[in-house]
């Protein structure tokens, strides 16, 4: 079944439909409702699943980056990182992301699908995931996705730009120009806390959209299991009935095999019947 998954995407549903066949008749009937039972992934599945198998380093680097990123971003909530440290660790899981990004573009254009901008995006989503979420890690390591994941995202504070290099002053403006540097470091504490407030309060937002995100996700799990168990117990009706009708067509040719059997006797004994009168 794993390999269903690394073919040409239009080749899915005609290999996975002759799998299911093929085990059906070699009377593997739980194997072939399972596979008749998977279903065929999105595009951008698809491009992440082959990622999954072509890109290894690529796909190493971006759950190394997003490690690091994790790190630095509950270091920052403890109160031992600095806001440079988390930039730069965004940065870097960005750089991983878009450079499988650039992989999944070839992947979908050597295979003749759309490359719009809302399939990337959804490919890009997936990565964060990936990156960030240990659940949908392991979900995109499997290769077997079907549908893309969505990315909850850390909630970073990206840092203001520096300002800009003050004039030379003299007199009274450079004494109000000590003052204010007398009292930038009380500025900056402050600047720092606030970064650090929104830290927090952007992390308990991440940390209820990530527990919403599982409930929907746990939701679609349990409709997809009851999806598949239907699926299941209809594939088996259906494959007694085949079955069912095998042995009917059997014993209707024995049924036919014994009629001709026995108007070749009765032919018999009609001509010694009439040879005998004559």
């Amino acid at each position: 079944m794993d390999e269903l998954y690394g073919l040409p995407l239009d080749r899915f549903t005609p290999e996975r439909n002759a799998l299911a066949r093929e085990l059906r008749n070699t009377r593997r009937r739980d194997e072939a409702a399972e596979v008749a039972a998977l279903r065929k992934p999105s595009v951008a599945a698809w491009a992440v699943n082959q990622l999954v198998r072509t890109q290894r380093r690529g796909i190493g680097e971006l759950f190394e980056a997003g490690d690091g990123l994790r790190d630095v971003h509950d270091a920052v909530i403890a109160g031992r990182g600095d806001g440079s440290s988390l930039r730069a660790a965004v940065e870097q899981e960005r750089l991983a992301v878009e450079a499988l990004i650039e992989s999944a573009r070839g992947l979908l254009t050597s295979d003749g699908h759309e490359l719009s901008p809302t399939i990337i995006d959804r490919v890009a989503d997936t990565l964060h995931a990936a990156a960030l979420d240990d659940d949908a890690r392991r979900q995109v390591q499997g290769g077997r996705l079907e549908r893309e994941l969505r990315h909850v995202g850390l909630g970073v504070v990206v840092g203001a730009p520096a300002p800009a290099r003050a004039r030379p002053e003299s007199g009274r403006a450079a004494g109000a120009s000590k003052q204010r540097a007398a009292e930038a470091p009380k500025k900056r504490a402050a600047a720092t806390g606030d970064t650090e407030r929104a830290v927090r309060e952007r992390a308990q937002a991440r940390v209820e959209a990530r527990a919403e995100a599982r409930a929907v996700e746990r939701e679609a799990r349990r409709r997809l299991e009851r999806s598949e168990r239907s699926a299941k117990l209809a594939l088996e009706r259906r494959d007694r009935a085949a079955q069912s009708l095998e042995d009917a067509e059997v014993e209707l040719a024995d049924a036919e095999e014994e009629l001709r059997a026995a108007q070749a006797q009765l032919d018999d004994a009609e001509r010694a019947v009439q040879d005998a009168s004559d």
